[in-house]
């Protein structure tokens, strides 16, 4: 058995035999998006910053990246072999137990490149419930609504800007964001705001005003680093002065002008894409660097989460890091095998893959629901979103409160409140307050299908 570990929030991460096909993404439309399509290979298992291999005795070989240079691995057979894209930077290699192999990686990496310990507290998010249809008049409800449920924060997910790129309020939002900021505020939680500063879309006036912040390819082209919003979206270069200047004139407006103490930081792994950067570098280094500067400039005292954030060059100034893709008020797309697209069986395989990291940053599985309204989830699929939420501590919801019945509303705030004791009983099995929580079966394929009676 081979572990991969996804070089983003939304890359594939798990065990896979040897003999099987490499974990990957197929799609090249979404690999660019959602991977480093870069190293991509089709024949041989290939992982990023960390891989090992299972010896099938109860113990497993690593190897683990302790620099910056995007590393990368690959196995074949009972081999590891791992590189730096650029440069030359130390490795940890180890032998054992799996827990105990990867958490002294974990020790290592924040001996090194960092850790933090701030919590998000329980999260309430706009995102599974309105999408980009979010509007003043519903979050002014909805903000109202939230009064006095055990929730910390209310996050503005994407809808309230211009375009991706012009990071001003749209037309949904005539009061502006800091009047928004100060209702979340006087409603006793604090204030998040969606952002994804690292890219913009072709029409916004960033990207036609300032076509030099652009990251440029080899033929001086921007560089279309994902696809998203019907089409493609580019890179800025985060190499360059005046980038950088956008970068603190946005998170000083942000967080400084507008009140905004939590910030989701999306699509970030753009940072790091393929380029030709005017101002030199590598590029997971500009990509820490940029973070940097958001950190320097927002203050140690917001809470920082990076979605589609890149492991090692996020440590130590990210506080949280999604673990995997968007979840979903589904289990699975039939029409799609995408190992990166938003369901929620993703969403778990990827978060239970990725726990390791909790000493490092907080792992965010995405949100619970405990709606039944537009919601496919079995019961046992709900319960598998809750128990591993708790087993990350990183609980969030974006069930608006008007959508629950007497019912869902009273198990929302008690899962809220309650602060289970958590033990890990093997790779997949663990105890929430003595209770096991088993997710063999959500990681077998034959758990995919709904039952049909």
């Amino acid at each position: 058995m081979f572990y991969r570990h996804g070089q983003n929030s939304w890359s594939p991460c798990g065990w896979r035999r040897l003999a099987e096909p490499p974990l990957r993404i197929a799609d090249p439309r979404r690999r660019v998006t959602a991977d480093d399509d870069t190293w991509d290979d089709p024949a041989r298992h290939h992982s990023s910053a960390v891989a090992a291999i299972d010896a099938g005795d109860g113990n497993v070989l690593l190897l683990g990246a302790l620099g910056l240079g995007t590393p990368r691995l690959s196995a074949d057979r009972d081999t590891i072999a791992g590189w730096y894209e650029h440069g030359a930077q130390p490795w940890f290699a180890a032998y054992g137990p799996e827990d105990e192999v990867f958490a002294a990686y974990a020790r290592q990496l924040a001996d090194r490149l960092g850790s933090r310990t701030r919590r998000a507290g329980n999260v309430w998010c706009s995102w599974y419930a309105y999408y980009e249809t979010i509007t003043e008049q519903q979050l002014a409800k909805d903000v109202d609504d939230l009064r006095g449920l055990p929730f910390d924060v209310v996050q503005v997910d994407d809808g309230w800007e211009r375009l991706v790129g012009d990071w001003q309020p749209n037309h949904k939002f005539p009061s502006g964001m800091r009047a928004l900021a100060d209702r979340i505020t006087d409603a006793g939680m604090t204030p998040g705001l969606w952002l994804a500063p690292f890219i913009a879309l072709p029409g916004s006036q960033l990207a036609q005003r300032y076509p030099s912040l652009l990251l440029r390819d080899a033929r001086g082209e921007p560089v279309v680093a994902g696809h998203n919003w019907g089409g493609g979206y580019h890179a800025l270069d985060l190499s360059l002065p005046a980038t950088r200047d956008f970068l603190a004139e946005l998170t000083q407006r942000v967080v400084h002008e507008w009140g905004f103490r939590y910030l989701k930081l999306d699509f970030v792994n753009a940072g790091a894409v393929p380029g030709v950067r005017a101002g030199g570098g590598e590029r997971e280094q500009s990509y820490r660097d940029a973070l940097a500067l958001i950190r320097e400039v927002a203050g140690d005292d917001v809470y920082l989460l990076g979605s589609g954030a890149i492991l090692l060059p996020s440590l130590g100034i990210l506080d949280g890091l999604r673990s995997g893709p968007d979840v979903a008020p589904m289990w699975q797309n039939y029409a799609s095998d995408d190992p990166s697209d938003a369901m929620a069986r993703n969403a778990v395989v990827n978060t239970l893959h990725r726990l390791w990291h909790q000493p490092l940053a907080e792992v965010d599985p995405d949100v619970v629901y405990f709606r039944s309204r537009l919601n496919l989830l079995t019961d046992q699929q709900l319960a598998w979103l809750r128990d591993l939420a708790d087993i990350c501590r990183f609980r969030a919801v974006s069930d608006p409160p008007s959508w629950l019945s007497p019912t869902e509303l009273e198990d929302m705030a008690g899962y809220l409140s309650a602060r289970p004791e958590i033990r890990r009983l093997g790779r997949y099995r663990y105890t929430v307050d003595g209770r096991e929580a088993d997710f063999t079966a959500a990681i077998s394929p034959a758990a995919q299908a709904y039952p049909i009676s």
